[in-house]
């Protein structure tokens, strides 16, 4: 059985959207990606009505069973977190609409989920979702990619409860796999 999942890096300059199908052993493989783009000449209502109609139309094509939104707590730049909020809320209205669950995922454990380091910058990020998807390339731009590791980051937590073979993981699945199993350790003691 597959699953979808739609990664989202919510923006309100460029919004990465990318779907991936989730198999046996948490093997991901690309079904879409995309970066929505407005323009700050815009208004910000006709700007949040662009993006949230095309991520309207891709949950209606892609049929996701899950949703994944980066969750930014903190940020220096007021009005680029005021923008991944507005965009978020859309997403979340969306999902509500359309009865898919939602799952936030913070960028250091969307980095870690993908190269086995919280702190690893984004060509790293972008490298292993290209290598991890058996892409040619990194998608481009970074939004797009990052869409694609938030995605990859829920597939393979949400199926960190079931049974793998470890001789299938990736070195980030592996790094991903020990460090649950830490937090889970620490967590019973």
């Amino acid at each position: 059985m597959t699953t979808r999942v739609l990664g989202v890096d919510p923006g309100l300059t460029r919004c990465g959207v990318g779907v991936i199908e989730v198999g046996a052993a948490r093997k991901v493989s690309l079904v879409s990606v995309d970066t929505i783009k407005t323009s700050a000449d815009s208004e910000l209502v006709d700007r949040i009505g662009f993006i949230g109609e095309q991520i309207e139309k891709l949950i209606k094509s892609a049929k996701p069973n899950a949703i994944a939104i980066e969750r930014v707590f903190s940020q220096q730049n007021l009005r680029s977190v005021m923008g991944v909020a507005q965009i978020s809320g859309v997403v979340l209205m969306l999902a509500h609409k359309y009865r898919i669950p939602v799952y936030l995922h913070t960028p250091s454990e969307v980095k870690a989920a993908v190269t086995g380091s919280g702190r690893a910058n984004k060509e790293q990020v972008g490298t292993m979702v290209a290598k991890i998807l058996g892409l040619k390339e990194i998608p481009k731009p970074a939004d797009a990619a990052d869409s694609l590791a938030i995605a990859i980051c829920h597939a393979w937590r949400s199926a960190a409860g079931t049974v793998i073979n470890a001789k299938t993981l990736t070195p980030a699945q592996k790094a991903w796999q020990k460090a649950e199993q830490a937090a889970t350790a620490s967590k019973r003691r």
